[in-house]
């Protein structure tokens, strides 16, 4: 069966768009850093004639969203809670300017809240796994027999029969072919990452069990599913003829190391190819496993530290202990690898106390760069039943009335306030050091391009403090 003209799409902001006759909202943000979309070029890379459309990237206005979707009848759009009310704007518009555009929304918020997603101008929202899902949309079939949707049928929503999840991942076609076709590789920079870099998923699912982390508890389970070495070779040489500039490659998957013995395979791959690559890891990967991926190529982990307090990390069900961690760090230092480290601040048991040690552990860990993120108890994750339960959360704290991830949760004995100024605290006492600040200065006068980016960044980040303070 031939597929009907679709159109993926990573939407603008909607931000100072009302959706009225006229509107034109120019996508804005604080930081300008971009993951790729990889959730929508999979299914993208499944439908023949489609076009995936990242708005973020491309700086796409609304305006412009609606002038490349005349064409296409069918429209896919990632939403997100932060996100949903714009989309269901930009679902009107387009319904306004086409009225037979069919319009489906999918992502973690339409697989947890599909009532709430299914707006007026919405004709379906994906559940789970949505790849299939839209192939079939695509290929015009009735929404009653397509599994793992939910839509309206004279006035009612009906949820259709779950679409069992993918197993046989290397039956799925490559996303490569879509960001030559559909991206703009430059656009696409991470500080911690060589640019240009591309990111893309081998599997999906996490084994780990961590109450705050949606994408397991909501889309794609707990059961690592994922393509074989061979088939990450065979994918992987295509991308580097594909993309002789880029200079880093990225497995997004939730853990790529969850089974060692894949993960050295995969490294042996990568070490045939001669690229750089990076990944994903959990701070418990053995030495040897470590060592086997740094021979090969492997030049950065993104870790998930989350706290340097032990009852917190019980508490959220990490699975790794904090002297774990340090092992981890000590190794990956002596073989040179480096890491980008993520902590969270605000997850159950937090106190000041515990905000001083994580901030002390982290200077302890000495990791080259950190991110620290506000604890965010999104529909759908453990933590989020947690929340309401103990009363942690109040109706609409998770986001402003711009999208924008506020504090959300907040305990007896400290206050949304607090930690959200213990961000900005934690960063200074992070990078404002001698240590830190000459491993910088050091980087960027070794390469130009990182000097520019590096500058950049450090005005972007200062900004977003002052504008969150403003709000």
């Amino acid at each position: 069966m031939q597929c009907r003209p679709t159109l993926f799409l990573n939407p603008p902001s909607w931000q100072g768009f009302d959706g009225g006759a006229g509107s034109r909202y120019q996508a804005r943000r604080e930081v300008r850093s971009f993951w790729y979309p990889t959730w929508l070029a999979q299914p993208a890379a499944l439908v023949d004639g489609s076009r995936l459309v990242d708005a973020p990237a491309d700086d796409l206005s609304v305006e412009d969203v609606l002038k490349i979707a005349r064409d296409y009848e069918a429209v896919i759009i990632h939403t997100s809670f932060p996100t949903l009310k714009g989309d269901g704007l930009l679902a009107e518009a387009l319904k306004n300017q086409r009225p037979d555009t069919q319009i489906g929304l999918v992502g973690a918020q339409a697989a947890v809240l599909p009532e709430e997603t299914l707006s007026d101008a919405v004709d379906w929202v994906g559940h789970k796994e949505f790849d299939y899902t839209c192939l079939d949309v695509a290929l015009g079939k009735p929404l009653p027999g397509i599994a793992g949707l939910s839509w309206r049928r004279e006035g009612k929503i009906v949820h259709n029969p779950a679409r069992p999840l993918i197993h046989d991942f290397d039956a799925l076609p490559s996303v490569m072919d879509v960001y030559r076709r559909d991206l703009t590789i430059s656009n696409y920079a991470i500080g911690y990452l060589k640019h240009p870099y591309i990111s893309h998923y081998t599997g999906r699912g996490c084994p780990a069990q961590c109450t705050f982390c949606l994408w397991p508890q909501t889309v794609g389970g707990h059961s690592y599913r994922a393509k074989t070495p061979a088939a990450v070779g065979r994918e992987m040489a295509h991308a580097k003829a594909l993309f002789p500039e880029v200079k880093e490659f990225f497995f997004d998957d939730d853990t790529f190391t969850a089974y060692a013995p894949r993960a050295r395979e995969i490294a042996r791959e990568m070490g045939r190819l001669g690229v750089t690559w990076s990944c994903n890891a959990r701070a418990n990967v053995n030495y040897e496993t470590l060592k086997t991926l740094r021979d090969n190529g492997l030049r950065l982990l993104l870790v998930g530290y989350e706290s340097g307090d032990q009852r917190i990390l019980d508490n959220i069900k990490k699975g790794v202990s904090v002297e774990q961690a340090r092992k981890f760090t000590k190794d990956c230092h002596e073989l040179g690898i480096t890491i980008h480290g993520t902590f969270i601040l605000g997850l159950p048991g937090e106190s000041r106390d515990t905000i001083r040690h994580t901030m002390e552990y982290a200077r302890q860990l000495d990791l080259f760069s950190i991110q620290v993120s506000l604890a965010a108890p999104y529909p759908g994750t453990e933590l989020y039943r947690q929340a309401l339960e103990k009363g942690w959360i109040q109706p609409g704290a998770l986001v402003n009335e711009n999208g924008q991830q506020m504090a959300a949760l907040e305990y007896a004995n400290l206050s949304r306030e607090e930690i959200v100024s213990s961000v900005e605290k934690f960063y200074k006492s992070y990078y404002l050091r001698w240590r830190k600040i000459s491993r910088i200065v050091k980087t960027m006068l070794q390469y130009r391009k990182v000097m520019k980016r590096r500058l950049r960044e450090g005005a972007e980040f200062f900004r977003f403090f002052q504008l969150r303070e403003a709000h």
